[in-house]
C-alpha cells in the first residue's frame, strides 16, 4: 500500500470523510505517513502533529490529525494549547475526549472540545455535550470530516448553535456579534448541510 492511496483505502467503508479540508492540507497528511511492519502485517502510521508520537493510521486519526493541523494553521492556536485523547472523569468513569484545545489563561482548563469518534451527528453531539459538562468547556465542536457543527455551552442545559469556533486571537464575542451576509447564510445552511429540521 502506497501513501497514494492508503488514506482512500482506510475511508472506504467508513461514515468518516475529508470534504472539509483542502486538497493542500489532505496531500500534506498524506506526505507524512509511513508504513510500520508489525507481525507481518504492514500498517499505515503518521507522526501525531500534536503529541509527537507515531500513531497508527484509522480513519479516526485521518480526521483528527487533519483537524489538529487545521485549528493550528487556520484558527491559529499553537501546539502547546492542544491536547489529543484529554481525559475527561465524567463520575466514576474515564473517558478521552478527541482533541481539546486549552484555554488560553488557565492551561489545564479545556476551553474547546473537538469530538471526532462518533461519526454520526447525533450520537457525536450527545457525546460532545456530556463532554462539555464535564470539563465545564464554553465551545464544542463535532465533525466527521464531511459535516461540522459548532456550538456555544450557555448553560449547563442550553446548547447555542454558533457560525464557528473564535480563532486564537478572537473571543468568543467576536465571533457571536459577527454579521452575516446572505452568501455567509446560504454557505452555512445547517438545515441543507446538517439535515436539521426546522423543530
Amino acid at each position: 500500500m502506497t501513501p497514494l492511496d492508503i488514506i482512500s483505502t482506510l475511508l472506504k467503508d467508513s461514515l468518516h470523510h475529508l470534504s472539509l479540508f483542502k486538497a493542500d492540507e489532505v496531500e500534506n497528511l498524506r506526505g507524512r505517513i509511513f508504513v510500520k511492519r508489525m507481525r507481518n502485517q504492514e500498517k499505515p502510521y503518521v507522526k501525531c502533529v500534536v503529541r509527537d508520537r507515531d500513531v497508527q493510521l484509522k480513519p479516526e486519526e485521518i480526521v483528527r490529525q487533519l483537524y489538529a493541523s487545521h485549528l493550528m494553521d487556520r484558527y491559529g492556536y499553537p501546539k502547546r494549547r492542544l491536547a489529543c485523547e484529554y481525559l475527561v472523569r465524567m463520575g466514576a468513569s474515564r473517558k478521552k475526549a478527541d482533541i481539546v484545545v486549552l484555554d488560553k489563561h488557565r492551561p489545564e482548563a479545556a476551553y474547546i472540545i473537538v469530538e471526532l469518534k462518533q461519526p454520526k451527528f447525533k450520537e457525536g453531539k450527545s457525546q460532545l455535550k456530556s463532554y462539555c459538562h464535564a470539563t465545564g468547556a464554553p465551545l464544542g465542536v463535532w465533525t466527521n470530516g464531511k459535516d461540522m457543527a459548532s456550538y456555544h455551552r450557555k448553560d449547563p442545559n442550553f446548547f447555542e448553535d454558533i457560525p464557528e469556533i473564535p480563532g486564537a486571537h478572537q473571543s468568543l464575542a467576536d465571533i457571536l456579534r459577527e454579521r452575516f451576509t446572505l452568501k455567509d447564510l446560504i454557505l452555512k445552511d445547517k438545515l441543507a448541510h446538517e439535515r436539521k429540521s426546522m423543530k
